[in-house]
């Protein structure tokens, strides 16, 4: 799931590791998509086959510091959160991003908000 793909992230951004492997799922795709299109990340693969598919994440530095520097996760399984497109601010006066899953897909509250589409507020990054 999303929660510990973004832990296994930022952790090993801490230690300064180039590249972690993450076992595949369509969710962790879509959300992976999106880090890379807010330069969270430096880019994703996906290898190998069914049933043993994985993404080789490469993670981005930005001197020599990680480009994630903290996260909160909203919606769980036991607790989801929704907001409307007209509910959602900005994340940290704008240097952080919150990440949506609507009808349209997973995207950034900018995005979601253009859209004027609303969805669960699944996490926000810094």
């Amino acid at each position: 799931m999303y929660i510990d793909l973004l832990n296994q992230i930022k952790n090993a951004q801490k230690v300064n590791t180039q590249k972690i492997k993450y076992p595949f799922s369509k969710m962790d795709e879509a959300v992976l998509d999106t880090l890379v299109e807010d330069k969270y990340i430096a880019g994703f693969e996906k290898k190998g086959k069914n049933p043993k598919k994985y993404f080789e994440i490469s993670l981005l530095y930005i001197n020599n510091l990680g480009a994630i520097s903290g996260l909160k996760i909203y919606s769980k399984p036991s607790n989801r959160i929704y907001k409307k497109s007209t509910e959602i601010r900005r994340v940290k006066q704008g240097y952080g991003k919150a990440i949506f899953s609507t009808s349209a897909g997973i995207m950034d509250g900018d995005k979601a908000k253009k859209e004027n589409v609303g969805g669960q507020l699944l996490f926000t990054i810094w």
